[in-house]
Formats: C-alpha cells, sequence, structure tokens
C-alpha cells in the first residue's frame, strides 16, 4: 500500500521505497522504436542509479548508444502507484555491483558471472513522474460519485514530478 502523504512531502522517499517494494518495470530506450521491456531492476538511492542486467544480444543493450536516454515504468503490487522515470542509459560494468545483485534468478539467465554476454546497464535518474492514488476503496467510490454529481474531476490522489539533478 502506497503512502498520499509521504507522496506529497517527500517523493523521492517514496520512490525509492516503491522501487524496493517491486521487483521489476518496464524499461525502454527513448527514440529506438522499440517496445518496452520488462527487466528487474536494482535500485541505489544514493547513486540515484538503477542498475539492470541483460544481455549483450539483446534488441534493448543493442539500442544504447552514445547520449541514449531511457524511461522505466513502475507500477506497484497494490496498483495504487505509478511512476515514469527518465535518465542517461549507458553500459558500466561494477564487478562489486554485479555480486551485489547476483542471485539463483539471475543466474539461470547467464553462464556464470564472467557469461561474454552478460551486460550491466545503469540509468541515471534525471527525473520522474510520480502518480499515487488512494488504496483506500470507500474513498475511491466517494469521489467518483461526487465527481459525478458535481461534473469535477475525482481527487483520488497525488501526483508530482521530482528531479534528481
Amino acid at each position: 500500500m502506497s503512502d498520499t502523504d509521504l507522496a506529497q512531502t517527500d517523493p523521492k522517499k517514496l520512490l525509492w521505497k516503491e522501487l524496493e517494494d517491486t521487483r521489476a518495470g518496464m524499461l525502454g530506450i527513448v527514440g529506438s522504436g522499440q517496445h518496452f521491456q520488462p527487466m528487474s531492476h536494482h535500485a541505489d538511492e544514493a547513486g540515484r542509479k538503477l542498475w539492470f542486467l541483460t544481455k549483450r544480444s539483446t534488441d534493448l543493450f543493442m539500442a544504447i548508444g552514445p547520449g541514449s536516454t531511457a524511461h522505466f515504468v513502475l507500477v506497484a503490487k497494490g496498483q495504487d502507484f505509478h511512476a515514469c522515470m527518465s535518465g542517461p542509459i549507458t553500459e558500466q560494468m561494477d564487478r562489486a555491483k554485479l555480486d551485489e545483485m547476483w542471485n539463483p534468478i539471475v543466474g539461470a539467465w547467464f553462464e556464470g558471472k564472467d557469461d561474454p554476454d552478460l551486460a550491466m546497464i545503469v540509468v541515471t535518474l534525471d527525473s520522474a513522474a510520480l502518480w499515487d492514488s488512494t488504496s483506500s476503496s470507500a474513498r475511491f467510490a466517494y469521489e467518483i460519485a461526487k465527481a459525478n454529481m458535481t461534473d469535477s474531476d475525482p481527487d483520488v490522489g497525488v501526483h508530482n514530478v521530482v528531479n534528481f539533478a
């Protein structure tokens, strides 16, 4: 369950909390013409980075070039929090980070940490748009009914944009 108060007072803190609580999102390269792809992320709040492991042979990896920008879209488990983050995406091998990220699930996709097809990519966040909605079905129903009766928009949550740079 997300937190609409935190979405208003400290949206960055809420974003990092939701990134830690949600296993995967959708990653895409701006201007590549490709669909976004499901990817598991590793959040690095101190560095304002999202790390990913992928194969060099994927279309996603091959679309990354100098000056590339990525978008990463996250929908929380309860579907009461949504975010779209953006920033430059680059390949960056970091053995300590790889050791931190490695687990049996990751290992199922690669032939070990020295697999020549293994690539680490990182998005350094510039900005994020957040939408946090109420998880109260009673409040949601009330706001919808009120909006229909008054010809106004329902107030079911918070929208905020944060900048990291």
